[in-house]
């Protein structure tokens, strides 16, 4: 499983023009599931992005996480982080879970965020979504579950 994570001042997503989930401060999680992964790798990997620290402290070090910030999560399905890329120039999907297993994990993963006591805003699985955010430093990291 992997989390590209964006620290955000603001970030939204539409789908056919309206919006269905929006955050202020907090971090974009942009959410991949793997073909492979099991719940552990969730529970691990949703702990690790409400904990990981990249907000600055009084002192300007990075040093608080999402929730000690006072931000929320805005958590969208992106499949294409899975991708294969290593040769050619397509990539391949092969390593992306199935759409049904997937979107049971996206699922689960934000339920999970909500009981580590976090405000979680969601994507809609499988739409076509447009989003938008302002990335605040700019900040931006890749966490996995493996």
């Amino acid at each position: 499983m992997k989390a590209l994570i964006q620290r955000v001042s603001q970030a939204k997503v539409e789908v056919a023009g309206s919006t269905i989930g929006a955050i202020e401060r907090g971090l974009l999680v942009l959410l991949a599931v793997e073909a492979g992964d099991s719940e552990a790798d969730l529970r691990k990997l949703a702990e690790k992005v409400c904990r990981y620290r990249v907000f600055s402290d009084d002192n300007g070090k990075m040093n608080l996480n999402v929730q000690q910030a006072g931000g929320a999560l805005l958590v969208v399905s992106q499949f294409t982080l899975a991708a294969d890329t290593q040769s050619g120039l397509r990539p391949s999907f092969t390593p992306a879970a199935a759409p049904a297993l997937a979107e049971q994990y996206y699922q689960a993963f934000c339920t999970y965020c909500r009981e580590l006591g976090l405000k979680v805003a969601t994507g809609q699985f499988a739409a076509d979504m447009q989003v938008s955010l302002t990335n605040d430093g700019p900040v931006t990291f890749m966490l996995e579950s493996r």
